[in-house]
């Protein structure tokens, strides 16, 4: 738990890609009309959840107006509200909302984390802004040491296959195509590897990411961590 709290605070106080600091502290200045009135956190979002979880979820970066504002990852947005509440019903969240940092929400044997920890323009962090991220990503795994890795969206998966690749645990990322609801076993007592569509607003309002897709998905994690 410490080793977290130590590597949260490094990851706050990052300012390794100058157009994300730049971008994350002018939307924090600027606001959204709807957000006036509130104290954005607009620094770098660390993850949060259960110290001793078997999952861990992997997303692609916060919402300018979501988590970059309210410090805390997949809250306080729209494609966080569909999240929690699949995970709520799966029983991996303790509530079906989360609003702020402080609402009470507490994850049950999961851990959220993103490959971007700022906003990025466009929601479209660069590949040297994510390889900055990566040794946090890293060491996250390394204190959890998971038995499976949800990755939302297909870029959250090549950064943890990325990773893998680099560190010589696999070959090659060919063999590990992206499509929801697949699962792939992974060599050296690597977690076991989920792929779901990312919770979006483009994905959820057109209805290629249904909560019924998400709720088969996290029914298998289940499974597979219930298994001893």
């Amino acid at each position: 738990m410490q080793s977290l709290a130590q590597l949260n605070r490094q990851i706050i106080g990052c300012r390794k890609c100058p157009r994300l600091v730049a971008y994350r502290e002018k939307v924090a200045r600027e606001k959204r009309f709807a957000f006036l009135d509130c104290e954005y956190w607009g620094k770098p979002v660390p993850g949060f959840g259960d110290p001793r979880a078997e999952l861990l979820i992997l997303g692609l970066a916060p919402a300018a107006h979501g988590g970059n504002r309210t410090g805390r990852v997949f809250t306080g947005d729209r494609s966080g509200d569909f999240l929690f509440r699949a995970l709520y019903r799966a029983g991996f969240a303790n509530q079906p909302t989360s609003t702020d940092a402080s609402d009470g929400l507490k994850l049950r044997n999961a851990y959220i984390a993103a490959g971007a920890r700022c906003a990025p323009p466009g929601n479209k962090p660069l590949p040297s802004e994510l390889s900055n991220c990566r040794p946090y990503f890293e060491e996250e795994l390394e204190i959890l040491r998971p038995r499976a890795l949800l990755a939302l969206g297909s870029i959250a998966m090549r950064v943890f296959l990325g990773l893998l690749k680099d560190r010589g645990e696999i070959k090659s990322l060919a063999a590990f195509r992206f499509a929801h609801g697949a699962s792939y076993a992974l060599p050296h007592d690597l977690p076991r590897l989920y792929a779901s569509y990312h919770p979006s607003q483009q994905n959820t309002f057109t209805g290629k990411l249904t909560e019924a897709m998400l709720a088969r998905v996290l029914r298998d994690i289940q499974r597979f961590l219930s298994r001893r």
